[in-house]
């Protein structure tokens, strides 16, 4: 199962892509706050159970069921959820004048799921397109989405070494991470003043470089060494990290700057749009002096 969160109008709704059924799960809850604007969406769903007929709760357990998805306090906590189908017949069960516009929501989620099924490079194009809607350098996408890529493949090195994922992938991350940059994940997180926002979508390009050698490197050894248990995985993703983090020592060393920084997503953008505003003149400037010439 891949947790994810989908927005519609804005609002976020907890999903979950369950790969070997190839099927979207979301969370009822969040569906019915988006569709009444309820201020109590967990209430209302208790309602709308109770007002069921004992053949609708006889399909009702056909249709839902509970998954761990993470909630506000960054919790995991079993909750209910539906299929694309279930989600269509509990939509028919709440008046909402969202519901249409909800259902072509759903229905084209469901369409772009399936084209990145057929042909993984709509994913990449997806992200491309998001990050690019952030403000971010296409060179820092670039170095961003091949950061994701070593990651997938050190967590599914991890997956063969027997490491569970959740709290055991976090806590070995939390051992790159500190080993290469001297700080915790929550450390490094502080220091850029991020709250719940991804690490990697605040980091730098060199950062992010970094990063992507430490992780790179870990899924080497790993394969290498071939760790049996998390103790043993702890000490390799100690040792992936160092090696990134001498890299970094050599490179402060050698430019008398600090690698790394506290600037977040927001500097970064501000400075691309810094960057954007400054190019007709430069342009203007160029062309006046290629007319002196």
């Amino acid at each position: 199962m891949n947790n994810e969160i989908k927005l519609f109008e804005g609002n976020k709704i907890r999903s979950s892509w369950d790969n070997e059924k190839e099927e979207y799960y979301f969370s009822i809850i969040d569906v019915i706050k988006v569709l009444t604007d309820s201020s109590n969406p967990r209430d209302y769903w208790y309602k709308v159970k109770k007002r069921m007929t004992d053949e609708e709760k006889s399909q009702l357990s056909t249709i839902c069921r509970q998954l761990k998805l993470k909630s506000t306090d960054g919790k995991m906590y079993m909750t209910d959820v539906a299929d694309m189908q279930g989600i269509f017949r509990i939509i028919q069960s709440i008046p909402s004048p969202k519901a249409e516009p909800f259902k072509m929501w759903l229905a084209e989620i469901g369409k772009e799921r399936i084209d990145e099924i057929i042909d993984p490079e709509l994913t990449i194009d997806r992200a491309l397109e998001t990050y690019l809607k952030k403000g971010y350098s296409k060179e820092w996408i670039n170095q961003r989405l091949q950061a994701i890529q070593v990651r997938k493949e050190l967590t599914d090195t991890w997956q063969e070494h027997g490491v569970k994922e959740g709290k055991e992938y976090a806590i070995l991350t939390n051992e790159i991470t500190k080993a290469w940059s001297g700080m915790t994940t929550r450390e490094y997180k502080d220091f850029k003043g991020l709250k719940k926002e991804n690490l990697r979508d605040n980091m730098s390009t060199l950062e992010l470089v970094l990063n992507m050698l430490a992780e790179a490197t870990t899924t080497e050894l790993t394969n290498i060494h071939n760790p049996k248990n998390l103790d043993e995985n702890k000490k390799i993703a100690k040792r992936g990290g160092t090696i990134a983090g001498n890299t970094r020592r050599e490179i402060e060393a050698d430019t008398g700057k600090a690698i790394i920084t506290s600037k977040n997503a927001i500097d970064f953008s501000e400075l691309v749009e810094e960057v954007i505003k400054d190019v007709p003149e430069l342009l203007e400037k160029d062309k006046d002096t290629n007319k002196k010439k």
